[in-house]
């Protein structure tokens, strides 16, 4: 498959399966959280899917479209560890995540999952969803969509 196919079929598994999981937490309270903003476009989305929810965002740096800049109050900017327990310190209530760090390394990635695994359990509601690129641990993984390969995209249930 050539690369370009590839991240294809990666952007596909994401916004179907964000839009999948956004319609499983409708009923749910609380907010949205983007790990991993890069160049805006799942948080665009994710603002687009869920426009009553606040969507907060985490990376080490700000380097998004201009059209995708979060509002200041809900970008948390740093290493995903502070982050996180900035969130849990809120109090944040958080019912559907979508995770996205990496190095492109993938022995890293999928370390850099577990070890933050802990940390994201602490800040999501019951029955909220987690959408990750990386395999996570420690949450209830789900069937998502049909047509997504089971090794594209991961779904929690948590």
């Amino acid at each position: 498959m050539s690369r370009l196919d590839s991240m294809l079929r990666r952007f596909t598994a994401q916004r179907d399966g964000l839009n999948w999981a956004a319609k499983l937490v409708e009923s749910h309270a609380g907010d949205g959280l983007d790990m991993g903003l890069g160049n805006g476009r799942t948080y665009d989305h994710m603002r687009e899917t869920m426009p009553d929810r606040r969507i907060w965002v985490m990376d080490r740096v700000l380097q998004c479209h201009p059209s995708c800049v979060p509002p200041e109050l809900d970008f948390l900017q740093g290493e995903a560890e502070e982050g996180l327990a900035r969130l849990a310190e809120m109090d944040a209530k958080i019912v559907l995540a979508h995770y996205d760090f990496g190095y492109g390394v993938k022995e890293e990635d999928v370390a850099e999952a577990a070890r933050l695994s802990p940390l994201i359990a602490k800040i999501m509601v019951r029955g909220g969803m987690i959408v990750s690129g990386q395999p996570l641990e420690g949450f209830d993984q789900v069937q998502g969509p049909e047509h997504i390969a089971p090794d594209r995209y991961y779904f929690y249930r948590t």
